[in-house]
């Protein structure tokens, strides 16, 4: 292993898998002393992140809008008149950005809400001469939307939740969104997003007190069937102890890309494709494999060059330094080998012929084919939702996309013969599994059909 300043170059798999191709789960996560100490101050003893969510929650369940209230005061330092934002000032937010924002905006949404009606749902009924079997697609009936605030309003991520539950056709949407500190205003990008999506529902409320409320219900907030969006710790948190009184989409962690990258690759687009994950937060990963040792090397040159005239350079260097490098591999059948078991949220193939390599990937939230096809176009305006599985979870999880919104139910209508037939049977494993009632009911149609 070698530090080339910000990229660390590690030279085997195994090595890396020791450090930044570990995964570590939410489950696990080492509380920094300033978190520690924040917490304490706030609940008067130190507690787990854990149990201050724990204790969140249960005071917007017992309280209410006056517990949200009390929450933004606390930890946002908010004290807004109202929760909701007036619909007209949601509205009227598109004429206070910049004109070319708002433009971006509308082509992004136009962009993925074309992308999400290409998705088929489609119930269906086969019916026959022993009845009817068929599965009805239903969307479910109200979704809320979190909407990060951080340390930088991301209206990308509202377009990304929002559209495809509408595209669904969910009815009922409410966005929820930390307030600022001065009075409480959202910043206008995010009121845009919302209005373009013509969502006219906003609630000034983040962290975990905002996934309580659309999981419960307040008097402000309706309760809600589903919740998604991603968030920092303590919404991830707040999302897994109210999942099951409420649906959610996963646990969106940290971002994180890996590029597979082989000699013919351009050093400073790699570069750029790693930094453009790094400025998202210091546990950010960003990580490059590569079967040609020269071409981390020049990457490596190219990221410290690149970071100089960045505006987030600090957390980049903080993100580079913890779970982000440079991993040599054998060859692209290695690097594929490492690409799958990382299962990365976004997977940039910039090789030779990407597309003979599709064939190669099991585990990944969206591939990104060659240079051309840079995971930022993703975050915007490619037209896939950009909430994709992190930590791993591309092993059994998807994008947000149309299905997140719909529900299954299934649909049996067999006619008496065929049911009497059937009875027979279903007795038989119903008295199996030591179920009696279940049997009779059975026989009990066999009977009738004998009368």
């Amino acid at each position: 292993m070698t530090t080339d300043q910000l990229l660390t170059i590690y030279d085997n798999p195994d090595d890396a898998r020791a450090t930044i191709l570990k995964r570590h789960s939410l489950r696990d996560v080492a509380v920094p002393g300033w978190m520690a100490d924040s917490l304490e101050t706030l609940f008067g003893e130190p507690v787990s992140p854990a149990e201050a969510v724990r204790r969140i929650i249960l005071s917007v369940r017992e309280d209410g809008d006056a517990a949200l209230m009390d929450w933004n005061r606390r930890i946002d330092g908010a004290e807004p008149d109202t929760l909701a934002v007036p619909e007209d000032a949601i509205m009227g937010a598109v004429d206070q950005i910049p004109v070319e924002v708002a433009d971006a905006l509308c082509l992004a949404a136009d962009r993925i809400r074309a992308f999400h009606q290409k998705q088929p749902l489609t119930s269906w009924i086969d019916a026959g001469a022993e009845g009817s079997l068929g599965q009805l697609v239903r969307p479910v009936d109200s979704v809320g939307v979190y909407a990060a605030g951080g340390t930088a309003p991301l209206p990308s991520s509202l377009l990304m939740s929002v559209i495809p539950a509408q595209v669904a056709g969910v009815k009922e949407i409410v966005i929820c969104t930390p307030p600022g500190k001065d009075g409480g205003s959202v910043p206008p990008v995010i009121l845009a997003a919302a209005a373009v999506c013509g969502v006219t529902n906003v609630i000034r409320a983040g962290g975990a007190q905002a996934i309580a409320a659309m999981a419960y219900g307040t008097q402000s907030v309706p309760r809600v069937a589903k919740i998604v969006g991603p968030g920092n710790l303590f919404v991830m948190l707040a999302k897994q102890q109210v999942y099951g009184d409420v649906g959610i989409d996963g646990l969106p962690g940290p971002t994180e890309t890996m590029v597979i990258a082989d000699e013919s690759a351009d050093p400073a687009l790699a570069a750029a494709d790693l930094l453009a994950q790094a400025e998202h937060d210091a546990i950010a990963s960003a990580i490059l494999v590569t079967p040609s040792r020269p071409l981390a090397e020049a990457v490596a040159v190219a990221v410290v060059q690149q970071t100089e005239a960045l505006s987030r350079a600090e957390i980049i260097r903080q993100s580079m330094s913890s779970r982000s490098g440079a991993v040599i591999v054998a060859d692209l059948d290695e690097a594929f080998e490492v690409a799958n078991e990382y299962a990365a949220e976004h997977l940039c193939l910039l090789v030779r012929d990407p597309w003979a390599w599709i064939g190669r990937v099991r585990n990944a939230g969206g591939i990104f084919l060659g240079e051309s096809s840079f995971e930022v176009l993703g975050d915007y305006v490619a037209g896939p939702s950009h909430v994709m599985p992190t930590g791993g979870t591309a092993r059994f999880a998807s994008p947000l996309n149309v299905l997140d919104f719909i529900k299954i139910t299934s649909l049996i209508g067999l006619e008496a013969s065929t049911a009497a037939d059937l009875s027979r049977s279903a007795a038989v494993l119903a008295r199996a599994e030591a179920l009696t009632a279940h049997a009779a009911a059975a026989e009990a149609r066999v009977n009738r059909s004998r009368s």
